[in-house]
């Protein structure tokens, strides 16, 4: 006889599981405890089997015949229901497995150790806040170009147009990774060239007139801080290298006796050698006593065992009082440039080997690290002897070196 609900809500435990049978195989079993499963009995391959078709109340009597029917269906089609729904389980755990932010979080981790610690905070933090929350538990083949255009144009939208194409650029990557790893097949983000406005070009505020520059270094050696930003702040004018090098550079890579700062460029992965005037090595030596024993030349205020901060130069430089409209730690590198190449008249190609840029001969090979080097030592000492110059008022003393340019 049929079950009816009021027979199921009847059901009273006993010592024993009891079963109260439905019709076509369907029964439900009334563990000592009181729990009320719905089963299935079928025979598939000569074998009785049983199958789990949800617990009452939450699944009512008409959904659990409902259940039945859909299995049976599948019986009669040759389909054994239970290995169904093992292989229904095993495919959504691969699709988990192989999610947008699964495989993110994969190449970011395989290549974390290859940047910057604060670019990689960068990278995990807009892939957090803009990606995964619209894309990230979407299977990555599912991941099509209009989703993809939809989540990036929700960073534009707020008005951080230069995040949307760093972050467009993050997933393209995330995608191609993917390809390669066998779990992808194309990479969408390359169907979306030219969806998003382009960024109108931003250089790093710097300061590139004489008489300005001048106040500037005045302003840096009136500095009466700590001696170590007072000397980072006073050498990073001198060498122009990116304010992520300077903060992090170590002792082992200085030879004072040689005046050579010789390390890896994080962003290229290349060898650079910097020259160091007599200007530069002096400022190295005063701060040598003070921080020499250490790994980093400028250690961090919270720990020797790590370097300065991203910020320290800059708040240095705007309690100097020196606007950031005007001047950051990357900006002496522009006003090197800029000053190497239109006042002193050195070669170009010094200029931008010595910015530790991508420079390559007349055949089309890039030059090894000591390329020109005693052409720039001369460069970088002819360049501190301008600074010098400059703070002491003496800029109409200055003779352009234009021979350099054919050096």
């Amino acid at each position: 006889m049929p079950l009816t609900d009021a027979k199921i809500r009847n059901a009273k435990p006993s010592e024993k599981a009891a079963k109260l049978f439905d019709e076509r195989g369907l029964y439900l079993e009334v563990s000592p405890a009181g729990g009320k499963w719905w089963r299935l009995k079928y025979r598939s391959g000569g074998k009785e089997k049983r199958l789990s078709l949800g617990v009452y109340p939450e699944v009512g009597l008409k959904e659990a015949r409902e259940r039945r029917e859909e299995a049976r269906a599948q019986l009669a089609n040759g389909i054994d229901p239970s290995e169904h729904r093992k292989a229904q389980k095993a495919a959504q755990q691969i699709q988990a497995a192989n999610s947008f932010e699964v495989i993110a979080r994969e190449w970011f981790a395989k290549h974390e150790g290859t940047w910057s610690e604060s670019h990689g905070v960068r990278i995990i933090r807009r892939l957090e806040r803009d990606i995964f929350p619209w894309i990230g538990s979407r299977p990555i083949t599912a991941v099509a170009a209009p989703e993809l255009l939809a989540t990036v144009r929700r960073i534009e939208d707020r008005g951080a147009l230069e995040t949307a194409h760093r972050a467009l650029q993050n997933c393209g990557q995330i995608f191609r990774y993917a390809v390669a790893t066998g779990r992808a097949e194309r990479d969408p983000s390359a169907d979306l060239r030219g969806a998003l406005p382009p960024v109108r070009g931003r250089n790093f505020p710097a300061v590139t007139e004489p008489p300005q520059v001048a106040e500037i270094l005045r302003m840096l050696d009136g500095y009466t801080g700590t001696p170590t930003v007072r000397a980072a702040l006073r050498l990073a004018p001198l060498v122009f290298v990116r304010p992520g090098e300077l903060r992090k550079a170590e002792w082992k890579d200085i030879d004072l006796e040689a005046a050579e700062w010789r390390y890896i460029v994080t962003k290229t992965d290349t060898p650079h050698i910097v020259p160091l005037s007599t200007q530069a090595v002096a400022i190295l030596r005063e701060l040598e006593p003070i921080t020499g024993r250490w790994r980093y030349v400028f250690p961090s205020a919270r720990g020797a065992d790590r370097p300065m901060s991203d910020n320290a130069i800059l708040a240095a430089m705007r309690r100097l009082g020196i606007p950031k409209e005007e001047m950051t730690g990357h900006g002496f590198r522009a006003m090197a440039r800029t000053i190497l190449d239109e006042v002193l008249g050195f070669r170009p190609d010094f200029i931008e080997h010595q910015l530790a840029h991508a420079v390559k001969d007349p055949n089309g090979r890039a030059y090894n690290r000591t390329a020109h080097l005693e052409a720039r030592k001369m460069m970088m000492q002819g360049w501190a002897d301008y600074l010098d110059q400059l703070k002491q008022g003496e800029e109409s003393n200055v003779v352009p070196l234009k021979a350099q340019r054919t050096g």
